[in-house]
């Protein structure tokens, strides 16, 4: 880019040579001096005056420059420190940030790999409800959780066979009445799962009559296979692994539960199993005090023998401290006779030659006893 200034004084330099040739060009009379050279001298002053001129601003315009350029350079300077500090701050926290984005991307992808463990598992449980025979094992694996937890091993036995050859799930031991009571797990998902998916009132009616149907028939089959009088006791339970299909049972059914009672068959849940097996344990807990009793009551009377026995030495000892207290009594009566009788003698007044007849043979005695 020109300067100004440079431009300005090339101009000036062009007008001066122009001026100059067009003196030397021009006509001359032989005679007289030109008009002209008074002015072209004056000029040329002028020129001289602008040139300086020119020249002290091309100067005060470097100096000018000259501090620009370093008013610049240190505000460019500023400018790059100021856009550094930025620049390495902003690297420090996309750093910062790119490692909290790793570490939660680490969080994403473990739970990521959690949810697809979850749904690998509950495929597996769906294969597994889907199954009858496999339903039935779930059922049953459900039902050995819970007695397991709620009583004793001795109390309960696993698929258990009856005397009629019927094997029952788990047979809970209770004594007479009312004897031992049979669980038989069932699971009637299907009609379940029509009744809930029905689409209009038809298939309603149709899954109602199969639910009704398949659970009616769960409880005949356990009243004529765990009901046996002599072996079992007068009822028997069928265990519902779900708390949804029981409380459909309970909500819209009550015609299957009054049946179910009917045939003396207790229809549980998990929840309500737990709560009847709890009651069982009570009812085990005072029959094993029942039985202990015996015990108690021999141990008892030893009790009682050990208090006659301590009963007796009391007694003895009470006499030996009486006897003892008669005494102490009597001697403290002759040490109080003793008393007495010194203070007599303290009290008696005798006279000096009484006194003096009386001391006589104790001096004899010391006097003999110093002579010798």
């Amino acid at each position: 880019m020109t300067d100004p200034l440079s431009f300005l004084l090339g101009a000036l330099a062009v007008a001066a040579i122009a001026g100059i040739i067009f003196w030397l060009m021009r006509p001359r009379t032989p005679s007289g001096p030109n008009p002209l050279e008074g002015e072209f001298a004056r000029l040329a002053t002028q020129q001289n005056e602008m040139v300086g001129r020119l020249a002290a601003m091309a100067e005060a315009q470097a100096l000018a420059q000259t501090a620009l350029s370093q008013t610049l350079n240190e505000r460019l300077d500023l400018v790059s420190t100021r856009m550094g500090a930025s620049l390495e701050e902003s690297s420090t926290k996309t750093i910062e940030t790119l490692g909290n984005l790793a570490t939660r991307l680490a969080v994403i992808d473990e739970a990521q790999k959690n949810i697809t463990a979850l749904s690998t598992q509950v495929v597996g449980l769906q294969d597994i409800l889907a199954n009858r025979q496999a339903r039935g094992a779930f059922g049953e694996v459900q039902l050995q959780d819970i007695v397991t937890s709620a009583l004793p091993p001795s109390a309960y036995a696993f698929q258990a066979t009856l005397k009629s050859g019927s094997r029952a799930d788990c047979l809970v031991h209770l004594p007479n009445p009312p004897g031992s009571i049979a669980i038989d797990a069932k699971f009637p998902l299907d009609a379940y799962h029509l009744l809930r998916n029905a689409r209009d009132d038809a298939e309603r009616l149709v899954a109602q009559r199969q639910f009704r149907g398949d659970l009616l028939k769960h409880v005949v089959a356990i009243a004529e296979k765990y009901i046996v009088p002599g072996e079992t006791a007068e009822s028997a339970l069928m265990f519902l692994p779900s708390e949804a299909v029981y409380a459909e049972l309970h909500a819209n059914f009550p015609d299957v539960v009054t049946k179910s009672y009917q045939a003396r068959v207790w229809i549980v849940s998990p929840t309500t199993l737990m709560a009847t097996l709890n009651t069982v344990r009570a009812v085990l807990k005072d029959v094993e005090m029942r039985k202990q009793a015996g015990v108690i009551q021999k141990y008892v009377g030893l009790l009682l023998q050990d208090v006659g026995r301590l009963g007796g030495r009391v007694e003895k000892l009470e006499s030996h401290f009486q006897l003892a207290e008669k005494d102490i009594r009597d001697i403290r009566t002759s040490a109080d006779a003793i008393t007495k009788r010194g203070e007599k003698i303290h009290d008696v007044e005798l006279g000096e030659a009484e006194a003096d007849a009386a001391l006589a043979p104790a001096r004899t005695t010391r006097d003999l006893l110093t002579s010798n």
